[in-house]
């Protein structure tokens, strides 16, 4: 029989606990940590608030640790309106935004970790380099060949209302750690996000490309891993549907690429 194990510096401990004795509304959060240059093993540090003096969201008590308890604790976060995509982590076993998830929303304590299969870099911030490299690769923008317009290249409503949707990615990488293909192939599979990416740019009537693109898709690794699980859609915080965007590029090419 086969046994696998976990390597030996990847195995998470128990770590520092923070009391908040005098809390009206205690509420427990126990998050992961990691520091690279330490040496020590990953832990799950264990913070307590009075959630009476704390902002309503995951990200709000995120700060609140930071500033008066742990300056130590690492974390990205930007827009604080679910806009932006940095805020993205594991929560409760869920891949969301910590801006957008409601403490309230969430029972018990509190189980804050990175996105799952990436490299850590430090606590909740996980290497996204592999990410973006892949997002890159299928050239996420306008591509002709006709003369460049006086003005710019127009295009209808309905050619316009296709492209909505996919376009309001915020590449927060969600979609693609959730997936188990992702997990496991993350070399070669670009993953639910990339995918959505170049499935919008194949659908605009203003690119010249599409066959091109398609063919460039058309690879036993690239697109053909998506085997339709349909975590990627259960876990994206726009309410896109990654899955269906991969269907249809699929379609497109047994299609003769059309």
């Amino acid at each position: 029989m086969a046994e696998f194990r976990l390597p030996r510096n990847s195995v998470v401990g128990k770590g520092k606990s923070h009391a908040a004795p005098n809390a009206k509304r205690p509420r427990r959060f126990s998050i992961y940590r990691y520091d690279p240059d330490g040496g020590a093993n990953p832990r799950l540090d264990s913070y307590e608030l009075d959630m009476a003096a704390c902002g309503p969201m995951v990200l709000d008590a995120l700060i609140k640790i930071k500033n008066e308890i742990d300056p130590t604790l690492t974390f990205r976060r930007s827009c604080r309106e679910g806009i932006c995509g940095s805020c993205a982590m594991n929560i409760n076993g869920v891949n969301t935004l910590a801006c957008t998830r409601a403490c309230e929303d969430l029972p018990g304590e509190v189980r804050i970790l990175p996105l799952p299969h990436l490299p850590v870099i430090k606590d909740l911030v996980p290497d996204l380099t592999k990410f973006y490299e892949q997002y890159a690769s299928v050239r996420p923008w306008l591509t002709t060949r006709s003369p460049e317009p006086q003005r710019e290249r127009l295009q209808s409503k309905h050619d316009q209302e296709k492209i909505d949707r996919p376009s309001a990615c915020i590449l927060c990488a969600c979609c693609s750690t959730s997936c188990p293909s992702y997990w496991w192939n993350g070399d070669r599979y670009l993953g639910p996000a990339a995918l959505l990416a170049a499935y919008r740019w194949i659908i605009d009537s203003r690119d010249e490309t599409r066959a091109e693109r398609l063919a460039a898709l058309e690879d036993p690794f690239k697109l053909y891993r998506c085997h339709t699980i349909m975590n990627c859609t259960e876990a994206c915080p726009k309410d896109l549907n990654p899955a269906k965007a991969i269907g249809e590029i699929k379609k497109m090419i047994a299609a003769g690429g059309h």
